[in-house]
């Protein structure tokens, strides 16, 4: 079975660089529709303008921790698609934080940013493709795929806010699934290790050190790029993986098979 995705609508967030902006530019060039959505308008604009005279490119700006946004999100993807079959949850924001400060409010920030917007598109859009299936066609329900990270299984005290919501994201994605499963939707997550996104990227700038350092620890000696990422999300958005679902796949060239905690989880 191909991985194919063409015809198929998808969202993804985080969609304005990086990561998002690979797996959107991915699925669109795979023959999908693809609403690539993000705050940074700008960004979306730059990045995206010229394309959407394409016609099965779109973009949308705004704030998903506002329930309002979130719903005219799926309002507008629906006005230039007419449905919806892939989400890809590709927001998320890392922060650092200090697990024995009082006043550091980093896990409610990154919750709030990385596991609610998340968990309520999925459930909008769950409802939408419900309603898609509900003529009775054998076809899968939809593909609900979210970005995770490794943090959620290692421990680095810098990243403590970022581990617990990206743990959170993780248990969110099994229990969607088993919620789903009955309406023939597909929940899973990639968690992945470094993958040279817009955030890491600029980390690594004039930082060599640092490089050597993700490099050492990682068994395949290097960063993934974008668009390895984007072939999993692939995979799992097609029908390929139709029989996988509430899984935690892992793409870390091996990073967590190697046990120094004081390895950053980027």
């Amino acid at each position: 079975m191909s991985f194919s995705i063409a015809g198929k609508t998808a969202i993804v967030t985080g969609g304005a660089n990086g990561i998002g902006l690979a797996i959107g530019r991915h699925f669109a060039d795979a023959g999908a529709n693809v609403m690539f959505v993000d705050m940074d308008e700008k960004r979306l604009v730059d990045e995206l303008g010229d394309q959407v005279e394409d016609g099965n490119v779109r973009y949308f700006a705004g704030d998903l921790r506002e329930k309002l946004t979130i719903a005219n999100l799926l309002s507008a993807t629906i006005d230039a698609f007419d449905q919806v079959d892939i989400l890809v949850n590709g927001a998320r924001q890392v922060i650092p934080s200090d697990p024995l400060d009082l006043e550091d409010d980093s896990v409610r920030i990154l919750l709030n940013q990385n596991l609610l917007p998340a968990l309520r598109l999925s459930q909008l859009v769950a409802k939408r493709m419900i309603k898609q299936a509900a003529n009775g066609d054998e076809a899968p329900g939809g593909s609900i795929i979210n970005l995770s990270s490794i943090a959620a299984r290692r421990t680095h005290p810098d990243l403590m806010a970022y581990s617990v919501s990206t743990s959170a994201l993780d248990q969110m994605t099994r229990s969607l699934a088993v919620s789903l499963a009955t309406k023939r939707i597909r929940v899973n997550a990639i968690a992945f290790g470094s993958v040279m996104s817009a955030s890491l990227q600029s980390t690594l700038k004039d930082n060599r050190a640092f490089r050597e350092d993700i490099e050492k620890h990682t068994p395949l000696s290097r960063i993934a790029a974008p668009t390895e990422l984007a072939e999993t999300a692939q995979f799992l958005a097609s029908d390929a993986s139709g029989f996988m679902t509430g899984q935690i796949l892992t793409l870390d060239g091996g990073r967590t098979l190697l046990d120094p905690v004081a390895a950053p989880a980027h």
